[in-house]
């Protein structure tokens, strides 16, 4: 593979291990425009699980715990996981599986479906990939239009899209390359 992760140092370990997500190091985040765009709402789940194995597929998998989100405000969050927006009564787990993930480099090009609140969404994000003592570090950022989720509460238009989710932090090694 000329143009993927084969001409960075160690792709081959990269590319024949899979990788866990290590949440001691991690964050999954999500940014959301409100106040008609003047102010920014941040938040971040505390409990999730990811992996990277680029032998299987679906080659990236993450799965959230709805419920686990966060933005500093009790009374936001209890409505974030009410029925206008995650509903984590009915729908209590996020996921994100990949359709393909094509490795560029210290690049990871990412197709896939975002599960939530009971609907589904294509979402394609650009990963960075880096080294760092043995393990891999991770950044993802992608956009989304929580509307198409189905949570389109919003009085009088307050709450903008699109949705920015952020995901950085560690990979941490499984299994021992094949060989």
């Amino acid at each position: 593979m000329s143009n993927g992760l084969a001409d960075s140092p160690d792709a081959y370990d990269v590319e024949q291990t899979c990788w866990q997500l290590d949440p001691a190091y991690s964050r999954v985040e999500f940014q959301v425009p409100h106040f008609y765009g003047l102010i920014t709402v941040k938040g971040r789940f505390e409990r999730y699980q990811g992996t990277l194995d680029l032998r299987s597929e679906p080659a990236v998998q993450l799965t959230i715990e709805a419920d686990s989100l966060d933005t500093n405000n009790t009374r936001r969050d209890k409505h974030l996981r009410s029925a206008d927006f995650f509903d984590v009564a009915n729908h209590p787990q996020i996921q994100f599986t990949s359709d393909s993930a094509t490795p560029e480099r210290d690049h990871l090009k990412v197709h896939g479906q975002l599960h939530a609140a009971g609907r589904t969404i294509p979402l394609q994000l650009d990963a960075t990939l880096r080294r760092a003592d043995g393990e891999l570090e991770i950044e993802a950022i992608t956009n989304a239009d929580h509307r198409e989720l189905g949570m389109t509460w919003s009085p009088l238009g307050i709450l903008r899209t699109p949705s920015k989710l952020i995901i950085s932090g560690r990979l941490v090694r499984q299994d021992a390359p094949a060989g």
